[in-house]
């Protein structure tokens, strides 16, 4: 990635936007922190899908990682990836969020009781989802995956 965006370390990735940190690495807390801004071309995907794909291994649990684009014509595209050290972890990752997400959407309508039935059947969608990844073993374990996010609209 430090290629693509022609840089010689992370201090050199400033972020377009004044009040990001851009792309840093704490030592002592083993965390990579990623706030930044920036031009980008065609390549730019293939790039951060080798960058994670390398990065995968090193993490010790999967964590999302929220993408935005910006178009020129104003159009906003969101990606939600997850990075981890094994298919499985970035599984489980994938099932925390989706749980998060559904809780949160359904929680100002149902009670928590009709939550729990909810939760039940999102874990039971993940398990076979899960044994059915495993059953084909076709597709090469992954350091990340991507998925399209719901567009939501940014409330201030």
């Amino acid at each position: 990635m430090l290629e693509y965006l022609d840089a010689d370390g992370l201090a050199d990735l400033k972020s377009l936007e004044p009040d990001e940190p851009g792309i840093r690495f704490d030592e002592k807390e083993l965390l990579l922190t990623v706030c930044w801004t920036g031009e980008i071309g065609r390549s730019f995907h293939g790039a951060l899908e080798a960058a994670l794909d390398a990065l995968g291994p090193f993490c010790y649990e999967a964590v999302e990682v929220d993408l935005t684009l910006y178009h020129e014509n104003g159009e906003q595209e969101s990606k939600l990836l997850f990075v981890g050290p094994t298919a499985q972890a970035i599984h489980e990752a994938q099932r925390r969020c989706m749980l998060e997400d559904v809780t949160a959407i359904l929680a100002r309508q149902f009670a928590k009781e009709e939550l729990a039935q909810v939760t039940v059947l999102v874990n039971e969608l993940f398990d076979r989802d899960w044994k059915e990844k495993a059953s084909q073993q076709k597709k090469p374990e992954r350091a990340f995956e991507s998925y399209t996010r719901p567009s939501r609209k940014n409330l201030h």
